[in-house]
């Protein structure tokens, strides 16, 4: 892993300067330059070559939208954006994340220094994630292309679990499934806000339905459910049918909602199911998944080369719990042959 080597664009130089300092604490993140717009920090690009930018998306002149589709087209770099907790600014953030953007960090409208320290300070670990993410590989998400006609459902649960990157690759990865497509479970770790703009999106989109986790919900065909709330983690309950819990619970590893619980619930719960991790940071969700596959579940990562962040399925890959690793054309197919009879 290298070090991240940060531009800060942001027209207001409070800003600037706060995330500045805030970066240059945190470990292997140096600040090489602040940019006031895009026409300057296009010439830093240039000159300094930083290997991340954090990109206000309001800015005069240029926006930072406007300007994060340019450096996407001509020479992409991870892309860090700050935006407001508006509605407005989770659905720029989502526009943000077609366009490219690593993660998009929400900036409190109202805060002290203090406060906003407080809030921001795990932006240092987003920020050296996103050096090391493979922006440059990325592809542009296809249209949405169905699975195929015939589809059996063989009794079999889908868990999945996803962070830093995980809004682009679930928007690829949920196009290939059918309308009645087998009850699905997500652990989706990204900032609550936006995760419930990309529901409704989700959800007006595709043939099936998507919906927000709620607790004690029967686990029916036809149904994607997306769990993200930060103070709760998800299991699931055996049963016929299993129902989707919500637990008050501290944080496991870190995490929260685990993905290691989701999967170790249902492999000691022995549910028929099959799992799989995709792009994110950290290591959630190895050991749950292993525990999975150890009790006869089909097990997937995403390809570490087509992930953007590869952190969390290398980590499955490297402690065994994925069966195989596909990039996301190839991971829709299997998850759905997982859950078809035919």
């Amino acid at each position: 892993m290298h070090e991240a080597r940060v531009l800060v664009v942001d027209d207001s130089a409070a800003m600037r300067a706060l995330f500045s300092d805030i970066l240059d604490q945190s470990k292997n993140v140096t600040v090489i330059g602040a940019a006031a717009n895009a026409a300057e920090a296009r010439e830093q690009i240039k000159e300094l070559r930083p290997n991340v930018v954090t990109l206000d998306v309001e800015m005069p002149g240029m926006s930072g939208i406007e300007f994060l589709e340019e450096i996407m087209g001509s020479n992409p770099l991870p892309v860090v954006m700050l935006s407001s907790l508006t509605q407005a600014g989770t659905e720029t953030s989502l526009k943000a994340y077609e366009l490219g953007a690593v993660e998009c960090f929400p900036k409190p409208l109202k805060a002290t220094p203090e406060q906003f320290s407080k809030t921001v300070g795990k932006l240092g670990k987003i920020v050296l994630a996103a050096a090391n993410s493979n922006v440059k590989d990325r592809k542009a998400p296809r249209e949405h292309k169905q699975a195929e006609a015939h589809f059996e459902w063989n009794g079999h649960l889908l868990a999945l679990s996803a962070s830093m990157g995980g809004i682009d690759a679930l928007t690829q990865l949920l196009s290939y499934f059918p309308e009645k497509c087998p009850p699905t479970v997500i652990a989706l770790n990204a900032e609550p806000g936006i995760v419930e703009t990309f529901i409704k999106r989700m959800d007006g989109e595709l043939k099936c339905n998507v919906k927000t986790a709620k607790d004690a919900t029967p686990l029916t065909q036809g149904t994607i459910h997306i769990a993200y709330d930060p103070e709760r983690h998800v299991v699931i309950e055996p049963g016929t049918p299993a129902k989707l819990r919500l637990i008050d619970r501290d944080p496991v590893d870190g995490m929260r909602p685990s993905a290691n619980l989701l999967y170790g619930s249902i492999a000691r719960g022995s549910v028929p199911a099959a799992g799989a991790i995709l792009t994110g940071m950290g290591a959630d969700g190895a050991k749950g998944l292993k525990l999975m596959r150890d009790n006869g579940c089909k097990t997937f990562a995403q390809a570490r080369q087509s992930a953007l962040v590869a952190e969390a399925p290398a980590a499955a890959i490297d402690a065994g719990a994925a069966e195989s690793e596909l990039d996301l054309d190839g991971l829709g197919e299997a998850l759905i042959a997982a859950c078809n009879i035919g």
